[in-house]
Protein backbone atom coordinates (compact mmCIF):
# COMPACT_ATOMS: atom_id res chain seq x y z
CA UNK A 1 0.00 0.00 0.00
CA UNK A 2 1.36 3.32 -1.12
CA UNK A 3 2.32 6.03 1.58
CA UNK A 4 1.67 9.95 0.46
CA UNK A 5 3.96 12.17 1.84
CA UNK A 6 3.73 15.93 2.17
CA UNK A 7 7.39 16.91 1.93
CA UNK A 8 8.02 20.11 3.44
CA UNK A 9 11.58 21.20 2.76
CA UNK A 10 12.64 25.00 1.61
CA UNK A 11 16.24 23.84 -0.02
CA UNK A 12 15.07 22.23 -3.42
CA UNK A 13 18.12 20.15 -3.98
CA UNK A 14 17.26 18.18 -0.64
CA UNK A 15 13.66 17.47 -1.61
CA UNK A 16 14.73 16.44 -5.10
CA UNK A 17 17.25 14.28 -3.35
CA UNK A 18 14.53 12.77 -0.65
CA UNK A 19 12.11 11.62 -3.66
CA UNK A 20 14.50 9.80 -5.21
CA UNK A 21 15.37 8.08 -2.33
CA UNK A 22 11.42 6.99 -2.06
CA UNK A 23 10.10 4.10 -4.53
CA UNK A 24 6.23 2.93 -5.12
CA UNK A 25 5.63 1.81 -1.52
CA UNK A 26 6.14 5.79 -0.51
CA UNK A 27 5.30 8.35 -3.00
CA UNK A 28 5.81 12.44 -2.35
CA UNK A 29 2.78 13.55 -3.61
CA UNK A 30 2.85 17.21 -2.46
CA UNK A 31 6.04 19.66 -1.35
CA UNK A 32 6.13 22.79 0.50
CA UNK A 33 8.73 25.47 0.90
CA UNK A 34 7.39 27.59 3.52
CA UNK A 35 5.19 26.27 7.00
CA UNK A 36 2.85 28.07 6.02
CA UNK A 37 2.61 26.75 2.58
CA UNK A 38 3.26 23.15 4.74
CA UNK A 39 -0.34 24.37 6.68
CA UNK A 40 -1.90 24.91 3.77
CA UNK A 41 -1.16 22.25 1.75
CA UNK A 42 -2.08 19.53 4.33
CA UNK A 43 -5.24 20.66 4.55
CA UNK A 44 -6.06 20.39 0.58
CA UNK A 45 -4.19 17.18 0.26
CA UNK A 46 -4.43 15.23 4.12
CA UNK A 47 -1.57 13.20 2.85
CA UNK A 48 -0.31 9.82 5.13
CA UNK A 49 2.49 11.14 6.25
CA UNK A 50 3.78 14.96 6.79
CA UNK A 51 8.11 14.95 6.46
CA UNK A 52 8.47 18.48 8.26
CA UNK A 53 12.23 20.69 8.14
CA UNK A 54 12.68 22.67 11.12
CA UNK A 55 14.18 25.85 9.33
CA UNK A 56 12.00 27.36 7.37
CA UNK A 57 11.52 30.64 5.90
CA UNK A 58 8.44 31.81 7.77
CA UNK A 59 7.18 30.14 10.44
CA UNK A 60 9.08 27.03 11.84
CA UNK A 61 8.71 23.42 10.78
CA UNK A 62 7.59 22.87 14.86
CA UNK A 63 5.14 25.96 14.70
CA UNK A 64 3.98 24.31 11.12
CA UNK A 65 3.26 20.84 12.98
CA UNK A 66 1.30 22.69 15.82
CA UNK A 67 -0.92 23.94 13.03
CA UNK A 68 -1.49 20.98 10.81
CA UNK A 69 -2.27 19.00 14.31
CA UNK A 70 -5.24 21.46 15.22
CA UNK A 71 -6.64 21.04 11.76
CA UNK A 72 -6.24 17.32 11.99
CA UNK A 73 -5.18 16.10 15.75
CA UNK A 74 -4.21 12.88 13.63
CA UNK A 75 -1.99 13.91 11.73
CA UNK A 76 1.31 12.04 11.46
CA UNK A 77 4.50 14.49 10.91
CA UNK A 78 7.87 12.93 10.79
CA UNK A 79 10.48 15.70 11.84
CA UNK A 80 13.72 15.78 9.95
CA UNK A 81 16.63 18.09 10.84
CA UNK A 82 20.11 18.01 10.98
CA UNK A 83 19.66 20.00 14.55
CA UNK A 84 20.19 18.42 17.66
CA UNK A 85 18.92 21.13 19.99
CA UNK A 86 17.17 20.35 23.39
CA UNK A 87 14.66 22.91 22.66
CA UNK A 88 13.55 21.90 19.28
CA UNK A 89 13.22 18.22 20.37
CA UNK A 90 10.94 19.67 23.52
CA UNK A 91 9.11 21.85 20.98
CA UNK A 92 8.74 19.41 18.46
CA UNK A 93 7.50 16.35 20.59
CA UNK A 94 4.85 19.21 22.74
CA UNK A 95 3.88 20.44 18.94
CA UNK A 96 2.86 16.90 18.08
CA UNK A 97 5.45 15.27 16.02
CA UNK A 98 4.96 11.18 15.88
CA UNK A 99 9.23 11.32 15.13
CA UNK A 100 12.17 13.59 15.95
CA UNK A 101 14.89 12.07 13.16
CA UNK A 102 18.40 13.60 12.14
CA UNK A 103 19.36 13.70 8.50
CA UNK A 104 22.11 11.84 8.67
CA UNK A 105 20.23 8.56 8.99
CA UNK A 106 19.91 5.94 6.44
CA UNK A 107 17.39 5.30 3.50
CA UNK A 108 16.02 2.43 4.22
CA UNK A 109 15.78 3.29 8.23
CA UNK A 110 13.93 6.85 6.93
CA UNK A 111 11.71 4.33 4.81
CA UNK A 112 11.07 2.18 7.88
CA UNK A 113 10.15 5.11 10.29
CA UNK A 114 7.53 6.66 7.70
CA UNK A 115 5.92 3.30 7.00
CA UNK A 116 5.98 2.51 10.94
CA UNK A 117 4.40 5.89 11.88
CA UNK A 118 1.87 5.75 9.63
CA UNK A 119 0.63 2.57 11.47
CA UNK A 120 0.37 4.85 14.57
CA UNK A 121 4.08 4.47 16.54
CA UNK A 122 6.05 6.74 17.47
CA UNK A 123 9.97 6.94 16.69
CA UNK A 124 12.96 8.91 18.36
CA UNK A 125 16.46 8.91 17.42
CA UNK A 126 18.51 7.31 19.63
CA UNK A 127 20.40 10.48 20.51
CA UNK A 128 16.99 12.01 21.77
CA UNK A 129 15.82 9.94 24.58
CA UNK A 130 18.45 10.74 26.52
CA UNK A 131 18.35 14.01 26.29
CA UNK A 132 14.08 13.87 26.90
CA UNK A 133 14.67 11.67 30.58
CA UNK A 134 17.87 14.25 31.39
CA UNK A 135 15.43 17.55 30.83
CA UNK A 136 12.54 15.77 32.01
CA UNK A 137 10.04 18.25 30.71
CA UNK A 138 6.75 16.57 30.46
CA UNK A 139 7.07 14.54 27.35
CA UNK A 140 8.89 11.61 29.22
CA UNK A 141 8.45 12.41 32.78
CA UNK A 142 11.11 10.95 35.34
CA UNK A 143 10.25 7.45 36.43
CA UNK A 144 7.47 7.74 38.73
CA UNK A 145 7.41 3.54 39.61
CA UNK A 146 9.39 1.14 39.34
CA UNK A 147 8.49 -2.49 37.24
CA UNK A 148 7.49 -3.95 39.58
CA UNK A 149 4.61 -1.36 41.06
CA UNK A 150 3.70 -1.01 36.94
CA UNK A 151 3.15 -4.61 36.61
CA UNK A 152 1.03 -4.56 39.83
CA UNK A 153 -1.14 -1.10 38.75
CA UNK A 154 -1.19 -2.91 34.92
CA UNK A 155 -1.00 -7.10 35.89
CA UNK A 156 -3.28 -7.89 33.20
CA UNK A 157 -1.08 -7.73 31.03
CA UNK A 158 0.95 -10.65 29.70
CA UNK A 159 4.46 -11.41 29.60
CA UNK A 160 4.43 -11.83 25.94
CA UNK A 161 2.44 -8.12 25.72
CA UNK A 162 5.41 -6.25 27.94
CA UNK A 163 8.02 -7.74 25.37
CA UNK A 164 5.22 -6.65 22.41
CA UNK A 165 5.05 -3.27 24.46
CA UNK A 166 8.53 -2.41 24.43
CA UNK A 167 8.91 -2.92 21.11
CA UNK A 168 6.27 -0.64 20.09
CA UNK A 169 8.25 2.03 22.14
CA UNK A 170 11.01 1.36 20.01
CA UNK A 171 8.94 2.18 17.36
CA UNK A 172 8.76 -1.31 15.25
CA UNK A 173 6.22 -2.09 12.67
CA UNK A 174 3.95 -5.16 13.35
CA UNK A 175 5.99 -7.24 10.92
CA UNK A 176 9.20 -6.00 12.61
CA UNK A 177 8.15 -6.87 15.89
CA UNK A 178 6.59 -10.59 14.38
CA UNK A 179 10.37 -11.01 13.33
CA UNK A 180 11.81 -10.32 16.27
CA UNK A 181 9.61 -12.25 18.34
CA UNK A 182 9.65 -15.44 15.89
CA UNK A 183 5.64 -14.83 15.37
CA UNK A 184 3.14 -14.30 12.88
CA UNK A 185 2.26 -10.93 11.72
CA UNK A 186 -1.50 -11.73 12.90
CA UNK A 187 -0.16 -12.59 16.34
CA UNK A 188 1.79 -9.46 16.65
CA UNK A 189 -1.04 -7.25 15.60
CA UNK A 190 -3.73 -8.99 17.94
CA UNK A 191 -1.08 -8.60 21.12
CA UNK A 192 -0.55 -4.66 19.67
CA UNK A 193 -4.53 -4.16 19.86
CA UNK A 194 -4.81 -6.14 23.12
CA UNK A 195 -1.73 -3.51 24.96
CA UNK A 196 -4.30 -0.49 23.59
CA UNK A 197 -7.37 -2.12 25.14
CA UNK A 198 -5.62 -3.04 27.98
CA UNK A 199 -4.09 0.01 28.47
CA UNK A 200 -6.99 2.34 27.68
CA UNK A 201 -5.74 4.58 25.15
CA UNK A 202 -6.80 5.05 21.70
CA UNK A 203 -3.90 3.93 19.53
CA UNK A 204 0.14 2.18 19.76
CA UNK A 205 1.56 5.93 20.08
CA UNK A 206 -0.25 6.50 23.17
CA UNK A 207 0.58 2.99 24.33
CA UNK A 208 4.12 4.19 23.77
CA UNK A 209 3.90 7.59 25.78
CA UNK A 210 2.12 5.78 28.47
CA UNK A 211 4.20 2.87 28.78
CA UNK A 212 7.25 5.56 29.08
CA UNK A 213 5.35 8.03 31.70
CA UNK A 214 4.53 4.87 33.81
CA UNK A 215 8.29 3.99 33.67
CA UNK A 216 7.85 0.25 32.13
CA UNK A 217 10.66 0.85 29.54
Amino acid sequence: MTTNILLVEDQKLIRVGLISLFDKDIEVTAQAETGKEAVEKYRLTKPDVVLMDIGLPDISGIEATKRILEIDNKAKVVILTSHLSEQEVMDSLHAGACAYVLKDISTDTLKMIIKTVEEGAMWLDPQVVPILREKNCGVIPARQMSRAMFKEQHANLTQREYEVLKLVVDGLSNNEIAQELTISEHTAKAHVCNIIQKLVVDDRTQAAVKALKEGLV
